[in-house]
């Protein structure tokens, strides 16, 4: 940045395409938001201010002409849980819980340091969905977007997360539970719901640990991803990680997308995950995409997964 003779700050950039942008500004190694922009991007650990370049209606993230949903919050406070859960919920354009129609759902999870708006305030992702829909291309549902940690002090400083297996583990499990005993019956008790279980589907941020969990015959054909390569706490010996995964154990999957952005840290480890389940023969689909670990890459893999489901 270049202080002008009035002593004001300020940066040109090169040219940008339409997207959002986060940035902070540092003043004296201190990071901070900017004081003249109202929108910001929430996060536990990495807050930002957010640039919205517009751009044509064709981008699935823009807002456009046509009917929307409504995007709805809870909080509750379970025994189970020794924190507070937070969930998002959208519903698709003409939603009426007094009407008999209904849904599927879309369990969509955020990322480590992110909180349960992250897909909606970052990832647009109701924008997404009401976009698809009105163009035929996705079928109505409710997506759900639950907090997705299981011990809170994975967010404090220091708190060895991405190096103590125990508090890793400690964590998965307990949001596995609270998933399972919480969140899911109380969509299901609240909301209009397909209650098929061969209708949901969940899906991560594009690099989720796969964890396909035999919970019982309500869950079979579920596809949970979740965020240990996110979190840093899996290793490459996948059949340690996944015992119990193979052709067999998978065959009730309709489908396992997995996508990376191609600049991505998390890459190798992504490609040795697919190399490990195409040797174990379990169908799944390769998606890679220029791009590097952000929410730029992230709504364009939404924009691509969510036409695949429910069909």
């Amino acid at each position: 940045m270049q202080k002008d003779d009035k002593g004001v700050w300020s940066v040109t950039t090169d040219p940008l395409a339409p997207d959002y942008y986060g940035y902070t500004i540092i003043a004296d190694g201190v990071s901070m938001f900017d004081p003249s922009n109202h929108a910001i991007k929430p996060n536990f650990l990495y807050r930002a201010s957010e640039l919205h370049v517009p751009g044509p209606q064709s981008l699935s993230w823009e807002i456009g002409a046509v009917p929307h949903g409504e995007i709805h919050h809870h909080s509750t406070s379970p025994e189970l849980w020794a924190t507070i859960v937070t969930s998002s919920f959208t519903h698709p354009p003409g939603y009426d819980p007094r009407a008999k129609q209904t849904y599927p759902v879309l369990y969509l999870l955020h990322g480590f340091s992110d909180d349960a708006s992250a897909w909606t305030a970052v990832g647009r992702a109701n924008v997404i969905l009401d976009n698809l829909i009105a163009q035929g291309k996705a079928k109505p549902m409710i997506i759900v977007m639950p907090l997705g940690y299981g011990a809170p002090e994975v967010l404090l400083p220091n708190s060895g997360v991405w190096h103590d297996r125990a508090i890793t583990e400690r964590n998965f499990n307990k949001f596995h539970q609270a998933l399972l005993a919480e969140v899911i019956p109380r969509v299901e008790a609240e909301y209009p719901v397909i209650k098929d279980r061969n209708s949901p589907r969940h899906r991560g941020p594009l690099h989720g640990r796969l964890r396909i969990f035999a919970d019982g015959p309500e869950y079979a054909g579920h596809v949970w991803l979740d965020r240990r390569f996110q979190f840093g706490g899996i290793t490459e010996e996948f059949d340690i990680e996944f015992p119990a995964v193979n052709s067999k154990s998978t065959e009730q999957l309709h489908l396992l997308w997995i996508a990376c952005g191609t600049d991505d840290r998390l890459i190798d480890i992504n490609r040795k995950l697919r190399a490990w389940l195409a040797s174990k023969n379990v169908k799944h689909v390769d998606i890679e995409t220029p791009g590097a670990h952000t929410w730029m890459v992230w709504r364009r893999n939404l924009t691509d997964f969510t036409p695949l489901l429910f069909r």
